[in-house]
């Protein structure tokens, strides 16, 4: 085995000890304030606050209105299109086409409409993340201040930590107690 070899399987072995001492060892209170390092796990954070769980419901049913919505459109336009093609055999066949033609670009018209509706909605997650984010970031500098911390990092960066270090839930009170659902916050 090659030094570097062998170097790595004592880093690997040494962090399997550490991983499986901190599952189950609690470190000292005072763990955060050593490290210096807290972490947050921020998709947790917005999920499980009220903030994201009403903005979760909203979104929902923001989704199953649109749905909604086109099973009308379409039940409508369906109807007129079977209407229209009833007509073409008593129409004279320019008179026919003007109709058939206008009926396109309204269908046209409103798939486009639609599909700006769905984009709408795509795009309303990362921007109530956003200003999630922007509302409880004095609220996150609390926590991590009282804990002592200098920095606080995103848990799916973190290869190996102890529970102590991570603020998450801590967070999500501090906010729900102040904020609650957040709705009637500025953005």
């Amino acid at each position: 085995m090659s030094g570097r070899a062998a170097l790595l399987a004592i880093l690997f072995a040494a962090a399997s000890t550490i991983g499986a001492a901190a599952q189950e060892v609690s470190p000292p209170a005072d763990a955060v304030r050593q490290s210096g390092i807290v972490t947050l796990d921020v998709e947790r954070l917005f999920s499980e606050s009220l903030w994201g769980k009403r903005f979760a419901a909203e979104l929902e049913e923001a989704s199953r209105a649109l749905q909604a919505e086109n099973r009308k459109i379409e039940a409508a336009l369906s109807a007129e299109e079977k209407d229209l093609t009833e007509k073409r055999a008593t129409l004279p066949t320019d008179e026919f086409r003007k109709l058939a033609e206008d009926f396109d670009k309204r269908v046209t018209g409103i798939r486009q409409a639609q599909a700006d509706k769905v984009r709408e909605i795509q795009a309303r997650p990362e921007e109530e993340r956003t200003r999630f984010l922007e509302a409880t970031r004095p609220i996150i500098g609390e926590v991590m201040t009282s804990r002592g911390a200098a920095a606080i990092v995103d848990i799916r960066a973190v290869f190996l930590s102890v529970r102590s270090v991570d603020v998450t839930d801590e967070v999500i009170a501090a906010i729900d107690a102040r904020l609650g659902d957040g709705e009637g916050i500025a953005p």
